[in-house]
């Protein structure tokens, strides 16, 4: 685990930035792909829940929630409404409804996030931990909160940060670890995030795996779908 601020890390080109507005036509290669999801790895029953990005319903991760159930989990989204960005309050309230779940079903619950809502899943991870059994992010801000993302002013300005003070902030968080398994998945292609502060290099056990996507199409991609899917099974079979 790393105790040193990683250094390196940068806002999204202008150029990748731009590159988000092609988005529906990522969507268009996903038909590609359909044959090989529908024979993914079947699951085992367990509870996943999903968690959207800064801004986004929860209606945005719908689709990999409904092709989780048709593997055969028993996937659900957060069901906190629109993720408005208080990362502390939703963590805490997200927490409670985590700790019950995995009290009712008698297993940790697995976690899904998106952008910021892998911010949140982790956040719960680290706090609730007892009731995480592993963490799956796709394109989400790990290394300085906003600062390395192109909407991060406006979260500052939403939020009343100092984003400098708030990256050494979330490095202490990050110092601190997680014992859970990680999947850390990031584009090169994002024009929200940064790639570089989408990966995760404070923890030994997270698996840091680059894909071809937008930031808006992360959640709605084939490639991440099969990686979730393969994930899944895997740590069922471990």
């Amino acid at each position: 685990m790393s105790q040193e601020m990683p250094t390196g890390c940068e806002k999204p080109s202008l150029l990748s930035s731009l590159r988000e507005f092609g988005t529906p036509l990522e969507f268009l290669k996903f038909p590609l792909k359909t044959p090989a999801l529908a024979t993914a790895p079947r699951g085992d029953g367990r509870k996943v829940v999903l968690l959207p990005g800064f801004t986004s319903p929860e209606m945005a991760m719908l689709p990999l929630a409904t092709y989780l159930k048709y593997l055969g989990y028993d996937a659900s989204t957060w069901g906190l409404g629109i993720n408005g960005g208080d990362v502390d309050r939703l963590t805490e309230e997200f927490g409670r409804k985590i700790e019950d779940m995995a009290e009712r079903s008698s297993q940790p619950v697995t976690l899904i996030g998106w952008s910021l809502g892998g911010v949140i899943a982790r956040e719960t991870a680290r706090l609730y931990s007892d009731s995480v059994r592993e963490v799956i992010t796709m394109g989400t801000p790990l290394i300085g909160g906003p600062k390395y993302t192109s909407v991060g002013g406006l979260y500052a300005l939403k939020e009343g940060l100092d984003m400098d003070a708030f990256e050494l902030e979330v490095h202490e968080r990050n110092s601190v670890g997680l014992k859970q398994p990680l999947t850390v998945i990031y584009s090169k292609s994002d024009g929200v995030v940064g790639w570089q502060a989408a990966r995760d290099v404070y923890n030994e056990q997270a698996r840091n795996i680059e894909v071809r996507s937008t930031h808006f199409a992360l959640g709605a991609n084939s490639e991440v779908w099969q990686i979730i899917a393969e994930t899944l099974a895997g740590d069922a079979g471990a």
